[in-house]
This record gives structure tokens, C-alpha cells and sequence, in this order.
């Protein structure tokens, strides 16, 4: 049995007000992984067994939806989690240059860093986990990546290697868009449905600029011109009947 001493009252509690969200209680396991994330940095097993637990699930059945979502992570992540999106856009942009510039940069042992390694100790002050992203949907903008899922719009690899050595002297550049940095546990216990109850600690906690220039500028020229889709008609067309076999 693993040890799931490290998930005190204090989380049991949060895992017992999810619990309480739903109607059936194995649909708090989304969220309760990201609660258990936000404890141990990743999902361990100890990890499966609680949420096995809290939910009397089995745990080959935890274990089938934290291994098939990509934002639970089986083997300890750092204080940051830096994605970079390879997909094809952006790829063709510099995405892939990026990546590799990073895998680099951020080598422990001049060995390049692979699909989520971690560049020092992970959960310590300044410790990054590099992984590629297939797709951030923000192909205006590309390349980009997120730090703990804040965006970083119109990236080149100097200024990806500007921002991770910021993270590692322990700064927290602004997201482009987006709430302000913190870090991925305080991200992973958001993503859990937990935020500050003081509403100036919340409001700070989350308010950023939500959308680039680059996004709008379709729908302002839409404006500025009067351009407008075609009204829906009253009464749909019928849809065409399907072949009989």
C-alpha cells in the first residue's frame, strides 16, 4: 500500500467538497487529480490510491484516466511547467527550433532534455519541466508556449531562453495573456476549483488581458466595414435523406 500520509485532513476535505459538486461521485475525478497534482507535483501512486479511495473506484480504473490526459503527469514536475507548441504551424514558424534550443539550454548534463524531463530539482524554487504541446490554439500568434498554462505569444528561441532563466532566477515574467505567473502546484489546485476567498486576492489572482490584437483584428474589420453572415432562415432545410443499404 503506498503511503497517503502526505494527503492530510486538509485535502481530504477539498476531495470531500468536490465529492459534494456532482451527482455521481466518480465525476469529481477530473478535478480530484489535478487536487492530488497540486500536492505531490504529479500523480503518484499514492496519488491513485486516494482518489481510488475518496471515490471507491477501483485502481486500474483511476489509473485509465490519469494516463490517458496529458495534464496529469506521472513522474515529478518542477516548480514550472514550460510547453512548447510543436504542432504544424507553429512548428514551421520556429516552434521546433525553440524546443530544441530549450531541450539544450536547460540540460542538466549536456545531454538534451526529453519530452517531460525536468532541468533541476523538481518542486524547488526555480525547477523546470520542458514538454512539447501538439496544439496550444493560438495559431495567430505562433510560435508560442504557456508557463503553468499562461500564454507567451510570438516566441523566438532567444526570447524562450530569456524567459526560462527568468523562471530559474526565481522571477515571474507576465504572461502575454492571461492571469499573472505563480507556480504549477497553485495552478493545479485552481484547475481543482480552489481559489482565495478574500475577492481582492482572487481578482489578482486571475485578471489579465484576455485577447491579443492579432484575434480581434478579423472581427474589427468585419465592424469596420459592415461586413455580417448571412441571417439563419426561419425554418432549416430538410436534411438530405439518408441511403437506405
Amino acid at each position: 500500500m503506498p503511503d497517503l500520509s502526505v494527503f492530510g485532513p486538509d485535502v481530504i476535505a477539498k476531495a470531500q467538497v468536490q465529492i459534494a459538486t456532482y451527482p455521481e461521485s466518480r465525476s469529481a475525478l477530473l478535478p480530484m487529480l489535478h487536487l492530488v497534482q497540486s500536492v505531490e507535483g504529479y500523480v503518484s501512486q499514492a496519488g491513485i490510491q486516494f482518489c481510488a479511495q475518496q471515490l471507491e473506484l477501483s485502481n486500474a480504473e483511476v489509473s485509465a484516466v490519469a494516463t490517458f490526459y496529458t495534464m496529469y503527469k506521472r513522474k515529478p514536475c518542477g516548480e514550472h511547467l514550460v510547453s512548447v507548441c510543436t504542432n504544424t504551424l507553429c512548428a514551421v514558424l520556429g516552434g521546433d527550433a525553440i524546443y530544441e534550443r530549450l531541450q539544450k539550454h536547460l540540460s542538466n548534463d549536456g545531454s538534451p532534455l526529453k519530452h517531460e524531463d525536468t532541468s533541476g530539482t523538481p518542486g524547488e524554487t526555480g525547477s523546470i519541466t520542458l514538454e512539447h504541446a501538439e496544439c496550444l490554439a493560438a495559431c495567430d500568434l505562433g510560435p508560442v508556449l504557456q508557463v503553468n498554462y499562461e500564454f507567451y505569444d510570438n516566441q523566438t528561441p532567444e526570447s524562450a531562453v530569456e524567459l526560462v532563466d527568468a523562471l530559474r532566477r526565481g522571477e515571474k515574467p507576465a504572461p502575454t495573456r492571461g492571469a499573472p505567473l505563480t507556480d504549477l502546484r497553485t495552478v493545479e489546485l485552481e484547475l481543482a476549483g480552489f481559489y482565495p476567498e478574500d475577492d481582492a486576492e482572487f481578482r489578482g489572482r486571475i485578471d489579465g488581458p484576455s485577447a491579443a490584437v492579432e484575434t480581434l483584428r478579423g472581427a474589427q474589420l468585419a465592424a469596420d466595414r459592415g461586413w455580417t453572415a448571412p441571417a439563419m432562415p426561419e425554418k432549416a432545410p430538410e436534411l438530405p435523406e439518408v441511403e437506405k443499404k
